[in-house]
């Protein structure tokens, strides 16, 4: 029994990095470039068009991966947006399980993304029209103006320049995207967690040369993976035998080490960091390197659950089974999962969808309910906001869920 399990933790490894981790990385630097070059003008129009604001936070939330969602939070705590804006986000996130699901099934990934638009901008109005804001006397305590605490930028923590990787001695005021340096919402998203910073051989490790050693793996890795689309063998028809699993389980084994590295575990992306991608292009690639080493890390845990599972059950016909009488389970399952701040625990349950474990009404259920990393910036701003806002988010997903689950079983 061990040496089978050792083997299916091989295969897992193997699996998960070349039929999702690669694509996933291919996805997440074309992103990454996208909003590189956008710099965050988007932001702009929506402090602009008061009136279209829940409609343009959910486009920002439904675009693969956290960012666009974890940069209208602080635009809240400002007051620039609504509350309504802040909730169409949330539903319409998915957040990095996004990128999961776009590269394994793009079929599922656009309906889901239809639907949660649509929802996601029918409750971000309705939750304005009722004022829920105010009669939930949201953002009233909360005081944004800073000029009287004296605070030196990102004080005890070494710059690239103080740590001798860039000659160019940065400037005094540092670049933001809907808030200025010093004030509330940069203290508390930017200097509130200094112990879970970095080491310095670390950092001078990720910002040097690991994250190019992660790249090169990912580029003969999605060759490899296109390689399997063609159904080509890619350990016995390369020159160099055994090659996918080499790439495959060594991918698999780099970007676990790299995540806890980065210190991700639960989320991967931040405010500070989704920041400094957009004004930085080799930043883009650092950060995306430890983004898809996280969601590589999580779908090799789903794999893997999957795999064992499917080993100790007996097959796929005994999971197919018990997914027939559960079904209406996995749809609250689902919702009360992406109950759960962060994307680790929501890219399982996506990749268990692309592996057949749960219906397509459960995976919807997940999708509206889940807030992915954007709520971490929310909940260190304004913690009665972000519980609020976490509750909002799951009604729409379980009636949308059960009803969705009601079509596919009377229906189709």
């Amino acid at each position: 029994m061990f040496k089978d399990l050792f083997q299916i933790i091989l295969t897992s490894a193997e699996n998960a990095f070349l039929q999702v981790g690669v694509f996933v990385g291919a996805v997440l630097i074309i992103f990454g470039y996208i909003d590189y070059k956008k710099e965050g003008k988007l932001i702009k129009t929506i402090e602009n068009s008061k009136k279209l604001q829940p409609l343009i936070g959910a486009f920002l939330g439904l675009t693969p991966g956290c960012g666009g969602a974890i940069l209208i939070m602080p635009l809240f705590i400002k007051g620039s947006v609504s509350f309504g804006t802040v909730i169409a986000t949330l539903i319409a996130t998915m957040g990095d399980s996004a990128f999961v699901l776009m590269t394994v099934s793009m079929k599922a990934y656009i309906l889901v993304s239809i639907l949660s638009y649509i929802v996601a901008i029918a409750v971000g109005y309705l939750v304005d029209y009722f004022k829920l804001e105010d009669k939930l006397n949201l953002r009233k305590n909360i005081t944004t103006n800073s000029s009287s605490t004296s605070h030196k930028p990102y004080e005890g923590v070494l710059t690239e320049y103080e740590r001798g990787l860039s000659k160019v001695e940065p400037t005094s005021e540092k670049k933001h995207i809907g808030h200025s340096e010093g004030d509330f919402i940069d203290i508390a998203l930017h200097h509130s967690d200094e112990g879970n910073k970095l080491s310095d051989k670390v950092y001078k490790f990720t910002h040097g040369i690991g994250y190019k050693i992660f790249w090169i793996y990912i580029s003969i890795g999605l060759i490899l993976g296109i390689a399997l689309l063609a159904q080509v063998d890619v350990n016995k028809d390369f020159l160099i035998p055994n090659l996918g699993k080499f790439i495959g389980i060594g991918g698999t084994l780099f970007s676990i080490v790299y995540m806890i590295l980065n210190k991700k575990f639960l989320n991967d992306d931040s405010h500070p960091e989704t920041e400094s991608k957009l004004f930085s292009l080799k930043e883009t690639f650092i950060h995306n390197a430890s983004e898809t080493a996280f969601v590589g890390t999580w779908v090799f845990f789903a794999y893997l659950v999957y795999d064992i599972g499917v080993y100790f059950m007996g097959g796929e016909i005994v999971i197919e089974n018990m997914l027939t009488a559960t079904g209406f389970a996995a749809v609250i399952i689902g919702a009360l999962i992406g109950l759960i701040p962060g994307c680790g625990p929501q890219i399982i349950f996506v990749t268990l969808f692309t592996k057949g474990f749960i219906p397509f009404s459960a995976l919807l259920s997940n999708a509206i309910s889940q807030d992915g990393d954007a709520l971490f910036p929310l909940i260190a701003m304004d913690k009665k906001s972000s519980m609020w806002a976490t509750i909002i988010t799951t009604i729409p997903s379980i009636v949308i869920g059960v009803l969705c689950y009601l079509l596919e079983i009377y229906v189709f």
